[in-house]
Parts: structure tokens; sequence; C-alpha cells
């Protein structure tokens, strides 16, 4: 059994709850939201020194962190991880780009917009930021223009590591308008066996992201 500490409406954690569903291994959720300290008490910086989720912990003590390491293990010797070493690379390349290029500015211009008050001094990234989320989703666009996934030839880890922050960009006034492979390259994830959506921001974060944008 895996137990998953996540908080739900982060993308970085729901990679990790899509990709168990689609692998079909069976696991336990526990919610730590993490924006009120519950990943930074005693307990859980015993178990992730970076006070972060997601985290996984096995029956037998082992943890492991980083939302990209936890998918590669998961993947390991399933379809959703190529066995070619080059393909394997190009997805990786994939993943890296998600955490270096995409990730910090996209899901960071969501976090702003729907977990910082409204006149918080952070909001005067967001200009900044969402010009650098559309030179991602521009590089990302390219490459659909041409291929139907970022894992190789199918679907697998580094569209699942995508998708996260993509899906919800909106969230943080990005819009993907402008993006038809995008937007196709989604609903064909949407349309993948044992999908499961990101879940919605509960109602003060909505509330937040419906002033923002």
């Amino acid at each position: 059994m895996i137990t998953v500490y996540g908080f739900a409406p982060s993308g970085n954690c729901h990679k990790v709850r899509l990709l168990l569903e689609q692998v079909g291994r069976d696991y336990r959720w526990v919610e730590k939201r993490s924006d009120d300290g519950s990943t930074r008490t005693a307990e859980m910086l015993a178990k992730n020194p970076n006070g972060k989720v997601p985290f996984i912990e096995l029956d037998d003590g082992r943890v492991l962190a980083e939302s990209n390491a936890i998918l590669h293990w998961i993947a390991e010797g399933t379809s959703f991880l190529p066995v070619d070493p080059w393909q394997k690379a190009q997805a990786l390349s994939w993943m890296f780009f998600e955490q270096y290029s995409h990730e910090p500015y996209i899901a960071v211009a969501r976090f702003i917009c729907g977990w910082t008050p409204i006149d918080s001094p952070r909001r005067a990234d967001l200009p900044r930021l969402r010009e650098r989320s559309h030179q991602a989703l521009a590089v990302m666009e390219r490459h659909l223009s041409a291929h139907a996934w970022f894992t190789g030839d199918q679907y697998g880890i580094a569209d699942i590591a995508l998708f996260a922050y993509t899906c919800v960009a909106d969230h943080g006034g990005v819009s993907l308008e402008n993006y038809p492979a995008i937007r196709d390259w989604l609903a064909r994830i949407a349309q993948t066996p044992g999908f499961v959506p990101m879940p919605e921001p509960d109602a003060a974060a909505a509330a937040l992201i419906a002033q923002s944008n």
C-alpha cells in the first residue's frame, strides 16, 4: 500500500493521484493543506524535511518526495514510461521542462490568484509570471503541432506532468485561447482510461480567482 500525502487542488499532487488511478494501484490519500502550515508540522518534517507535498510513504517506512520522481517510480515497468532509452530521455526532458520552465510560472500565478489576499504584494509579479507562462505554452504548442504526446509515441508520465497545471492555467489568468493544439491534447488526456479531473478549488480560492482575472 502506498500512502500519498497531498493537497488535492495542487497540480503537483494531482499528478500522483492521476497516475495511481490510471495504473490501478491501491493507495491511501492523506490530505495536507499547503497553505496553512499543515505540511510543516514536526511529524511531517520528520517524513519530508522539505516540508512540501506531495510525497509518498511505503509500508516499510521509505519515503519518496518530488512529484515527477514519484511519477517515474510508479510508472516503471508500465506503458506510461517508455522502454527505449532515447524515448525515455525525451520524456524526462519534458518533465524537467515542466519543473523549470512551466510550473514556476503557470502554477505560481494560479497560487497567487487563488491562495493569497487580493492586496498581497506578490500580485505585482503576475504580469511577469503570465508572460513567462505564455512562453512555456508556446513551446508546448509547437511540439503538439507535430506530435500527439510528450511521452514518446503514446500517453504517459510527461503528459501527466504537463497536464496538471496546464488544465487550470486560466485560474492564474493565463488563457489557452491561442493554443488549439494544447486544447486538443487536454481533450485527449480527458479521454484516457481511468482519467480523474483536477478537483475544483474551494469556495474561498474560487472567489479570489474570480476577482483576480
